[in-house]
């Protein structure tokens, strides 16, 4: 164990595990989370709290973060490079050890030119996997970058981001084979609708033995309409809508947000069937309501009891 938080205990012990995303408000008003929050109840094992996600600006991701906390949600605090330097990130670490924060995903974050500030100065100073191997030093050496040492070290369950759908698709192994050796335990996967992709990319992570060494948790969603997903298939880089998708959509009319979700709960069932899958990831912008009947209806509830280590 390396933080006994929730989603560890639930990976660990070998259950199907299930995050979901919270959509951060645009004010400071800390009851719009939990509004957001409440909608899932206790359909998920952890919440992601977002780090300014596409270079747009919402309520921070550790405020957010801890606001769950509090309320007693187990969370998934993402942490962008796009915005801080590595004095900032280590110091985020510490701070988000210190609030009982214990699951945190490294990313190297959108680029500032998709979102509503393109004017801004980006950082980069680190990349996800710098941030990684960064977080494990914290953590297993008990040690600040510079060499000095931290006590006591945070205890963290470190994540990544994998994209199984952007080429050079033969590199997508390689290029998680490098995160697990910075240092992820767990990774989350964009979008997933392409199931022969995902099956393909998954063979060949077995193959490499990868899924024996992290907990690889597919990212899927509920689609409303086929005009959503033909914007999401141009706009969100590495998101593969197959046209035989977008094509039931469309033949579904007043009724595509349904099939939407029918479409989401089939992929739950096959991605529950591949092997080296390690669960779900939800994201359901502006449709957090439906993840809990969306769930049942794939099978994963209610969620398993696990204790504290």
């Amino acid at each position: 164990m390396k933080s006994n938080s929730r989603l560890e205990r639930v990976l660990d012990a070998g259950h199907f595990a299930v995050t979901a995303e919270v959509l951060p408000p645009d004010g400071s008003d800390p009851h719009a989370v939990l509004e957001n929050a409440r909608l899932f109840g206790h359909s998920v094992d952890a919440i992601n709290a977002t780090d300014a996600s596409g270079a747009n600006v919402h309520m921070s991701n550790v405020a957010v973060a801890a606001t769950l906390r509090q309320a007693g949600y187990d969370v998934v605090a993402q942490l962008s490079c796009r915005d801080r330097n590595r004095i900032a990130l280590q110091g985020e670490l510490l701070g988000m050890a210190a609030l009982g924060i214990r699951n945190v995903l490294c990313l190297t974050g959108d680029g500032v030119g998709t979102g509503d500030h393109p004017e801004t100065k980006p950082v980069f100073d680190l990349d996800s996997i710098t941030l990684l191997r960064t977080a494990r030093i914290l953590r297993d050496k008990g040690q600040f970058l510079s060499g000095r040492q931290i006590d006591p070290p945070p205890n963290l369950f470190l994540g990544a981001a994998s994209n199984p759908f952007v080429p050079p698709l033969d590199f997508r192994p390689i290029r998680l084979k490098k995160k697990i050796e910075a240092g992820a335990n767990f990774i989350q996967t964009q979008f997933c609708f392409d199931m022969q992709r995902l099956q393909t990319f998954m063979t060949q992570v077995v193959d490499m033995g990868l899924h024996e060494k992290v907990f690889i948790l597919v990212g899927v969603g509920p689609l409303r309409s086929a005009k959503q997903a033909e914007w999401m298939r141009r706009n969100i880089p590495g998101v593969s809508i197959p046209a035989a998708t977008i094509t039931r959509l469309k033949d579904a009319g007043k009724k595509s947000r349904t099939e939407g979700h029918r479409i989401c709960v089939e992929s739950i069932q096959r991605i529950q069937e591949i092997e080296g899958v390690a669960g779900v990831h939800v994201m359901a912008y502006k449709q957090e309501e439906v993840v809990p009947e969306i769930l049942k209806s794939g099978g994963l509830l209610p969620r398993p009891a696990v204790s504290e280590a």
